[in-house]
């Protein structure tokens, strides 16, 4: 599976951070069960590799990645942790040539025109957009497209429930990255229910 059908296999996808194992297991469970498949486990706390070695063995359904990938060592290590894909906030060259080596399909973060000027060179062309909204949000993306038109985005950071349409209404953007479907609230009460029912509704989310 490469990074264009991870990424269009649902129009949300959720940006994730653990502290155990079981809370992995948990809400990850939750999300599938409102029609999220594809996560992104971020590398922000001391379990998160154990989680997604965990969470990868939970579903065939699933499409675990890897988020916040800053070093080239990361990707093999996401690759051995049964990640299918990685993200990462930023973009070099030495991060694409090892997720390449790895063989693990990546989504590298631009927010400049000389960002994605280098991804492209790279053979990336499916990018996250990163952080979304204080880089501009919409406005930003629709003065992308003129220069940019085969260039496909997932936009992230500061997107919420009310905001996602307006981004995925866009003709260059395939989804979007986003914490509201996991709040604090609900995860600290283990109301998987709830965050079900944040997943249900993400996942009826329409794209242009």
């Amino acid at each position: 599976m490469n990074i264009n059908d991870i990424v269009r296999a649902g129009p949300v996808v959720p940006v994730l951070q653990f502290d155990n194992v079981e809370q992995g297991e948990q809400v990850s469970r939750a999300l599938l069960a409102g029609g999220v498949r594809v996560l992104e486990i971020t590398l922000r706390t001391p379990a998160a590799m154990d989680v997604i070695r965990h969470v990868a063995g939970l579903s065939d359904e699933l499409i675990v990645g890897v988020g916040t990938l800053t070093h080239p060592e990361e990707m093999a290590q996401a690759v051995a942790a049964g990640a299918r894909f990685g993200v990462s906030p930023g973009y070099t060259p030495a991060l694409g040539a090892a997720a390449k080596a790895a063989g693990l399909p990546l989504l590298p973060g631009v927010v400049t025109p000389s960002d994605i000027l280098m991804a492209l060179a790279d053979g990336f062309d499916t990018v996250k957009f990163f952080p979304a909204e204080p880089s501009g949000g919409v406005p930003m993306l629709k003065a992308l497209y003129g220069p940019f038109r085969s260039v496909r985005f997932c936009p992230t950071g500061g997107i919420s429930a009310e905001s996602a349409p307006s981004y995925l209404a866009q003709p260059n953007v395939v989804c979007v990255g986003g914490s509201w479907l996991t709040p604090k609230a609900l995860v600290d009460a283990k109301d998987w229910d709830g965050i079900t029912r944040l997943a249900r509704a993400a996942s009826a989310l329409p794209r242009g």
